[in-house]
């Protein structure tokens, strides 16, 4: 097997499994375990994936977040669920706005069937997905693009968020931990911190995975948002059940409306 085919070949296992070990791989490819080592530093190089103690994973941390383009074939059923419960949200008419992340990437694309909307996103999927729907106005934000989170960020996302106003924001987080979300880059939280001041009613989309874990950059209290979407009830909402905050848990059903 070629170097390259093998190094697609370890993504597809992480793609499936989210982690790694690297005896199992050298072992699988019938190399060396220098080879693997050489295979997951080249690859975590390219932020495809994060080295862990004896092998290699594509679970967020603290400090990193999978590509886009892996990020994009995970959790198929549980997205097109929370979408479902998300769209129920949306009434024709509306200006929405949308971050990045391949769940809101999926969302985006089904808003064809609550139009006519105008859209507000800096999520190049969505542009792409939306940019010739009928009924649909999309008002792209540009800014610097980051290949990672396949979107626009930076000052000029910011500045243009500034002067913009949206009935509904969606927004997304790889980490929630207490009553607080995070996320592990600074210039993707200052830009979802821009839409949430630019929205009426701000909603959070969390997979279930995600909860009880932290990043490095705190993003929003979750009392900020009016509705909170995950795909399955997490491990432990102590902490949100003190607080009064209301989990959404998309089994398919219509989602409530967001509190007033």
């Amino acid at each position: 097997m070629k170097r390259e085919e093998r190094r697609q070949a370890i993504m597809d296992l992480l793609i499936a499994a989210r982690a790694v070990e690297l005896d199992d791989l050298a072992d699988r490819f019938a190399v060396s375990r220098m080879t693997i080592h050489r295979d997951l530093d080249d690859l975590e190089q390219a932020g495809l994936l994060r080295k862990v103690r004896g092998g290699a994973t594509i679970e967020s941390g603290t400090q990193f977040e999978s590509d886009f383009r892996i990020r994009e074939l995970q959790d198929s059923d549980a997205k097109t669920r929370m979408a479902a419960a998300a769209l129920e949200l949306v009434e024709p008419g509306m200006t929405v706005m949308i971050n990045d992340g391949s769940m809101a990437a999926l969302l985006g694309a089904r808003l064809t069937e609550k139009a006519p909307l105008t859209v507000i996103t800096n999520n190049a999927a969505v542009i792409e997905r939306l940019k010739d729907a009928h009924r649909i106005r999309v008002i792209a934000l540009g800014g610097m693009f980051n290949a990672k989170f396949n979107a626009f960020f930076g000052v000029i996302t910011e500045t243009a968020l500034a002067q913009l106003r949206a009935d509904i924001a969606f927004l997304s987080s790889p980490a929630v931990s207490g009553l607080s979300s995070y996320h592990m880059d600074e210039s993707v939280v200052r830009v979802k911190r821009a839409m949430i001041q630019a929205a009426d009613r701000k909603v959070l989309l969390v997979n279930h995975r995600r909860f009880a874990r932290s990043a490095l950059h705190r993003m929003a209290n979750l009392s900020e948002f009016d509705a909170i979407i995950t795909d399955a009830p997490p491990q432990d909402t102590t902490a949100m059940d003190r607080a009064g905050l209301a989990l959404t848990i998309a089994t398919g059903t219509p989602a409530p409306s967001p509190k007033e």
